[in-house]
């Protein structure tokens, strides 16, 4: 009897540790997502995140369909230890296996599914402008025809005559400063990482644009965004170094603009967004030599010349792309019947409205300020309207510095 005491109170004790260990564990949050119809335990840990964005919701995605990793697991190290892209789903390296699919982001061009193809090409993922010019200036090829890309890739309906570019290998040209360019200069896309310092803290992929906080996506992207890659400094060619901005900017066109740039008010007190289409951003599907060949919008696209006014389209159809975007960015009410500006490839500019008097007005889509403007036509414009190079309209519109 004296044996089975001790061991009857080791066992009552150990069945207490056991029931408060079963009581202590972190009971989990399920979620069963109408998109794949699979439990997950995601928000038990992070249900305090705010949703990533409207078209995305985590009843309908969840977290395992883009993110990847262990979706029952309690453990932080094991539920993330097969995550995709580690935080950043839309690394061009994964981003297939994250947001691809036929009714995601790898769909047809037809229903305005191509995103993905669209990166992959754009200038801004493959480099191929840089590396064509940079080749071209010290010999290594005789055109400014983009033959090479950071990496390879594939165009298989191609409309400019490019139907790949194979992967750029610095070690293999002869020329020191071509080398010297793969070692320094190749940190200016988005499949690349920041270079190091606050100033040039970006995300890769897709997020390099969209993601402009914390767990959010938005096409309501400010110009500090844009600036992140586009903004802090230049290459100097003599060196093959990146030299960073050495002013401080205190105001608005400062951040925007360096300090020998002219620019017009409008070109400042917008962002880049108002103006830059998403196929000028995010590509059109198709390789391009340079930046000059993707972007098309000019001065006139918005404000006509003297002789013709902007290009305009009425709304007919709710399925018109214009409600989408309104949609994922509601900056503006548009309804059926709406006249907005277009460009002369015939994307919306649907932030951009005519009004009843024949004036326009613009919403910001990432300061949601309003503006209204007048067409060329009509005023006292001299200008023939034909030349619309960025000194043409600077030359009476610059704002003084």
């Amino acid at each position: 009897m004296r044996r089975i005491l001790p061991l009857f109170s080791f066992f009552f004790l150990l069945s207490l540790i056991l029931a408060w260990w079963v009581d202590s564990r972190v009971q989990p949050v399920e979620l069963i997502t109408t998109l794949t119809d699979q439990p997950e335990y995601c928000l038990t840990c992070h249900a305090d995140l705010p949703e990533i964005s409207a078209s995305h919701p985590v009843e309908v995605f969840g977290c395992v369909s883009c993110h990847g990793g262990e979706r029952l697991a309690l453990d932080a190290d094991l539920a993330h230890s097969t995550m995709r892209g580690g935080a950043n789903p839309s690394d061009l390296s994964v981003v297939e296996m994250s947001c691809g699919g036929s009714n995601c982001h790898s769909g047809s061009e037809a229903d305005d599914r191509h995103h993905i193809q669209r990166v992959t090409t754009s200038i801004q993922s493959t480099y191929a402008g840089a590396i064509a010019n940079i080749r071209y200036t010290f010999g290594a090829q005789t055109e400014l025809k983009a033959h090479l890309g950071v990496s390879a890739v594939i165009d298989e309906e191609t409309k400019t005559g490019i139907p790949s570019l194979e992967a750029f290998d610095p070690a293999s040209e002869e020329n020191p400063f071509l080398q010297q360019f793969g070692e320094n200069c190749l940190t200016c896309h988005i499949n690349a990482q920041p270079r190091e310092g606050d100033a040039f803290a970006r995300k890769t992929g897709c997020a390099a644009c969209h993601s402009t906080e914390e767990h959010k996506l938005s096409t309501a992207i400010p110009y500090t965004q844009c600036n992140s890659c586009h903004n802090r400094g230049n290459y100097d060619l003599r060196t093959m170094t990146f030299v960073e901005r050495d002013d401080h900017p205190t105001t608005r066109p400062q951040d925007y603009y360096q300090p020998i740039a002219h620019f017009t008010q409008c070109e400042y007190t917008l962002d880049c967004v108002d103006c830059h289409t998403r196929d000028e951003v995010m590509g059109d599907g198709d390789i391009h030599s340079s930046k000059k060949d993707i972007q098309y919008v000019q001065c006139k696209t918005c404000h006509g010349t003297p002789d013709e006014l902007p290009l305009t389209q009425i709304l007919t159809d709710l399925n018109d792309i214009a409600f989408r975007m309104a949609f994922l960015n509601p900056v503006v009410e548009l309804k059926l019947g709406d006249t907005i500006l277009v460009t002369e490839k015939g994307e919306p500019l649907w932030n951009t409205t005519l009004l009843p008097d024949g004036t326009y007005a613009m919403t910001g889509k990432a300061t949601r300020e309003e503006f209204t403007f007048k067409p060329v036509m009509g005023s006292s414009c001299t200008q023939t309207g034909k030349d619309q190079s960025s000194a043409y309209c600077h030359t009476c519109h610059a704002v003084e510095k």
